[in-house]
């Protein structure tokens, strides 16, 4: 089972916005508690702007140029941390290209999620066409020998 968080208006307006544990507490405040093992997904209409790159990324150059110009969302680590001892979190993902913002240096939000074998998914797409609660996830991995991460096919169920 899967939740979708909407943190748009607040990442909308500011390239680099951290997700808070308030927006997970205002969420629950308005949809009820969030279950244990339940995988969270957050939208933060950054979705709207794939494939462009300057919208999506901060920037249009690419390569190591481009990494000092990286604007984008992302999950604090403090909320993840929050996320695995308080609701047990099954996976967590976002419309983003990282589960960190743009202008992480350590990277702290994957060490955290990963370290604690939990999944995290990136760049999720049509997050927009999912209701806030009452959703199935199955994600499907591409396997790759001895890979830190692979493509991911992620379908949704409403029910």
């Amino acid at each position: 089972e899967a939740v979708v968080i909407d943190v748009s208006e607040k990442a909308l307006a500011n390239r680099d916005y951290l997700i808070s544990v308030e927006d997970i507490e205002n969420w629950e405040k308005k949809n009820g508690a969030i279950a244990d093992s339940t995988i969270i997904l957050f939208r933060t209409g950054y979705g709207k702007f794939y494939p462009k790159r300057l919208e999506y990324f901060g920037t249009a150059k690419i390569g190591p140029e481009a990494i000092p110009e990286l604007h984008f969302p992302g999950i604090d680590p403090a909320t993840t941390s929050w996320l695995l001892e308080k609701k047990k979190v099954k996976a967590l993902g976002l419309d983003t290209p990282s589960m960190d913002y743009g202008q992480s240096k350590d990277f702290k939000t994957h060490q955290i999620l990963l370290g604690a074998n939990r999944p995290g998914f990136e760049n999720v797409a049509n997050l927009d066409l999912l209701p806030e609660k009452g959703v199935y996830i199955m994600a499907l991995p591409m396997k790759i020998a001895k890979g830190s991460g692979a493509p991911l096919r992620i379908v949704a169920t409403v029910f």
